[in-house]
C-alpha cells in the first residue's frame, strides 16, 4: 500500500540537513535507510515515467531557468535561447540518458553511492561539472514529474521523491568532497 510509512517520508525528508544526519548511518555501506513506502513509491514514480518526455523536459527546464549549466553542453550545438534548445535533439536525448541512469540508482537503492561512484569521478574530474547542478537538475525533475502527475503529487510523495534525489545527487557529487 503506498500511504504506509507516509509520515516516516516527511520525517525522513524534510531537507539536506536532515538527509546528511540521515546518510550517516552506522551500519556498513547503507548510505540512507528507505521505508516501504518511499521504497513502493520510488519504484511507482519511475514505473509510470516516459522516459522519452520526462527527461528531455527536465534537462530543457534546467537549460533555460538556469542558462550558466549550458557550459556542459557546448559541443551539443545551437542553444543561444529556449526554442533552440527545446529544439536540439542531443539535449533530447542526455535528458533520457540521465533518467536511463538513475535506473541504477532505483535499482540500487540500498547503495547508491557505490553505484554512483564512476560517474562522480567522471563529473568532478573529467567533465568539471559543479555538483551544485545535479541538484538544479533534481529540482527541475522534480517541477516536471509534478505536473505530470498533477493533484496525485502529493506532499508524501513528492518528499519520498525528493529524498531519492537528494540521495542521488549526494551520491553524484561524493568525489568533490
Amino acid at each position: 500500500m503506498l500511504w504506509e510509512g507516509s509520515t516516516a517520508a516527511l520525517k525522513d525528508a524534510r531537507g539536506v540537513q536532515d538527509l546528511q544526519t540521515c546518510t550517516k548511518n552506522p551500519k556498513a555501506g547503507i548510505m540512507v535507510e528507505w521505508t516501504e513506502f518511499e521504497r513502493a513509491t520510488i519504484q511507482d514514480i519511475f514505473a509510470r515515467m516516459d522516459y522519452d518526455v520526462v527527461g528531455p523536459a527536465a534537462l530543457f527546464r534546467c537549460l533555460v531557468v538556469y542558462p550558466w549549466t549550458q557550459r556542459y553542453f557546448g559541443n551539443f550545438g545551437n542553444l543561444y535561447n529556449a526554442a533552440a534548445i527545446i529544439a536540439n535533439p542531443m539535449v533530447a536525448n542526455h535528458g533520457k540518458v540521465i533518467l536511463h541512469g538513475m535506473d541504477r540508482a532505483v535499482k540500487n537503492m540500498d547503495n547508491i553511492k557505490a553505484t554512483y561512484a564512476e560517474l562522480s569521478v567522471l563529473h568532478s574530474e573529467k567533465l568539471h561539472v559543479d555538483p551544485d547542478n545535479f541538484r538544479l537538475l533534481s529540482d527541475c525533475l522534480t517541477i516536471v514529474v509534478a505536473a505530470q502527475w498533477g493533484k496525485e503529487f502529493t506532499g508524501e510523495i513528492q518528499a519520498a521523491f525528493q529524498k531519492f534525489l537528494a540521495v542521488v545527487v549526494t551520491s553524484l557529487g561524493k568525489q568533490y568532497h
